[in-house]
């Protein structure tokens, strides 16, 4: 019998040979379809004499399943430390793949599942994403644009009347709360990453520009079939979300390279925000550190260029149009509540945003051209950023945004005869709850604590929020009896419950360390204020993702694959097999 102390040993030797052992890329699990291109790395703790090492594919040696030799790398990265590489290999014969790697007193397996797709089902694939787009945001966003009455909706949203339905789980390779850059970038590629990472697997070398790289669904599609690319956005274009649709790098701040790659897979149509880091240095309101001129360059590459709505609406019109690059601010676009009523953030430096419904139907207008179909992703982004800054009422009217452009494009695709798949999701949640009214009208109750003011159950009654225009945006969202939605991830800031009017919301600032955030006395003399305590780290001046699932909804050939309970990357594999593009099909 094995004593106490001998079990302990024995515990400590397994934990330590298993921190020890290689790291494989692709991760353990990985699915990968038929015919994507990946990059094959092995990590080892320390040096390893290559005379030594065996590495097995389904039990033949690797270079034979692969086709040539990796790359030894003696010491990576100047360190005691060994690895193996070879890029853009694939694997075409669908199946259970097991990968065995030893170097001297060191092993480590992995699985990895290689899956087919049937044939083409769809011409089109359009994935939109409401950044951060929790449940919350939804239902806000049809009761303000159908409204209620005695518990019932007067009409659904687009995103929600969509025949399939599933819940999407988002943890990332190295976390259980993901970023906008793994979770687009596991829609993206069919792989987990780590928080920050676009289009890799994030390894521990210095460089965020080597780590091993699998294929992008634009990369596919364009490759395999021949397809049209979109991407489309109201935030900076480099922002994770639209970048991880091409972009190769596990450091998403890094702007300038991202809009390199950008210009190295040319996309037909490219809009957003951001125009910044496509300005040479020297330029006003330039962000790059060189003096590079991007937007010259797509100009001189063939793209029509559009800086404002009526550019825009002018050269999606032109007959020979057929790639676009649309820059709207330097930075992030402002949201629906400040374009078209408020006029605050940037909008009086950019008076001629367009609306993303706008945008859409320029890209679909220039991307239908190709006969052989095109893929679009189109972000409502700002629903995060807002979310982020407890800005609930602009995240809610971005939300709404987001389902016109949903609406205008499902009436497009039935025109067509519906030969386009349309997926709807969020890339990730916010730990945002609709738990009742906010009534700001106590009658001859005056100086009522805010708290009090907070209606749940009967008492929330319903709000009072002007009828919605045609575009479903009440004209006003300072009522006296307001959706209540509160966020359970808080930095400390003053607290008043009330819509920002002026500007997006600024809950904190940094510091007399520059380090730590503190709340902004912006709002402490607000009547009624309440300084909160937030339940976050000092490090953290917004509120953060939660961990949620997220809701999808489809519509279109192949949406019958949407259903239950499915991972984030499983909403690549159904546009894959939407679109069939598997090796050989």
């Amino acid at each position: 019998m094995v004593k106490g102390s001998a079990v302990a040993s024995l515990i400590v030797l397994l934990w330590t040979t298993s921190l020890s052992a290689q790291t494989i890329y692709p991760i353990d699990r990985a699915e990968i379809l038929a015919g994507a291109q990946f990059d094959f790395k092995v990590e080892f703790p320390g040096p390893v004499d290559p005379a030594s090492l065996k590495v097995t594919v389904n039990g033949a040696d690797y270079a034979t399943t692969f086709g040539r030799s990796a790359t030894f790398i003696e010491r990576e990265d100047g360190k005691e430390q060994s690895a193996l590489i070879l890029r853009d290999v694939t694997l075409t014969t669908p199946g259970s793949i097991a990968v065995d790697v030893s170097g001297g007193t060191r092993q480590r397996s992995v699985k990895w599942t290689v899956y087919d797709t049937g044939p083409r089902k769809a011409k089109n694939v359009i994935l939109f994403i409401g950044d951060g787009m929790s449940p919350a945001h939804r239902v806000a966003a049809r009761i303000l644009s159908k409204g209620i009455s005695e518990g019932k909706s007067r009409g659904k949203l687009a995103i929600d009347d969509m025949p399939h339905m599933a819940l999407v789980a988002t943890a990332g390779s190295d976390s259980i709360i993901t970023d906008s850059a793994n979770s687009a970038s596991a829609y993206a590629t069919g792989h987990k990453s780590a928080v920050n990472a676009l289009g890799v697997y994030a390894d521990r070398t210095a460089s965020p520009f080597d780590d091993p790289r699998v294929e992008t669904i634009t990369s596919l599609a364009r490759r395999r079939l021949g397809m049209a690319i979109g991407i489309v956005t109201n935030t900076e274009i480099e922002d994770a979300t639209p970048a991880a649709m091409v972009a190769h790098t596990r450091r998403r701040a890094a702007y300038d390279e991202i809009v390199e790659q950008f210009f190295t897979a040319k996309p037909d149509v490219l809009m957003g925000g951001g125009s910044a880091n496509f300005l040479p240095k020297s330029a006003a309101g330039s962000k790059r550190k060189d003096e590079t001129d991007y937007i010259a360059k797509f100009r001189d590459a063939g793209y029509q260029v559009a800086t404002t709505a009526a550019e825009l609406s002018a050269s999606a019109a032109k007959p020979e149009a057929g790639k676009l690059l649309g820059l709207f601010a330097t930075g992030n676009m402002d949201g629906v509540l400040d374009r078209k009523f408020l006029k605050g953030g940037g909008v009086k430096k950019f008076p001629e945003q367009p609306d993303l419904t706008e945008q859409v139907q320029a890209a679909l207008s220039i991307l239908s051209k190709n006969e052989a179909g095109f893929f679009l992703m189109v972000e409502s982004g700002m629903i995060d950023k807002y979310a982020h800054l407890l800005d609930m009422e602009r995240a809610v009217y971005d939300t709404i945004m987001l389902d016109n452009a949903v609406r205008q494009t499902r009436e497009w695709a039935r025109a067509r005869g519906d030969d386009t798949l349309i997926l709807v999701l969020a890339d990730h949640n916010h730990p945002n709850s609709l738990v009742g009214t906010v009534n700001d009208d106590m009658g001859a109750t005056p100086n009522v604590p805010l708290r009090e003011r907070v209606g749940v159950h009967e008492q929330a009654g319903f709000p009072n929020y002007p009828a919605p225009d045609a575009e479903g945006y009440p004209s006003r969202v300072d009522v006296s009896r307001r959706l209540a939605i509160f966020s359970a991830s808080l930095p400390d800031h003053y607290e008043t419950f009330r819509p920002k009017l002026d500007n997006p919301n600024d809950p904190t600032v940094k510091g007399e360390d520059n380090a730590t955030f503190k709340a902004n006395d912006k709002y402490k003399d607000v009547p009624g204020v309440v300084l909160r305590f937030g339940n976050l780290p000092a490090l953290i001046g917004a509120s953060v993702h939660s961990g949620e699932d997220v809701i999808l909804t489809a519509a279109g050939p192949g949406s019958d694959r949407v259903h239950g309970s499915m991972d984030n990357t499983e909403v690549f594999r159904v546009i894959a097999d939407a679109l069939g593009l598997a090796a050989g099909r």
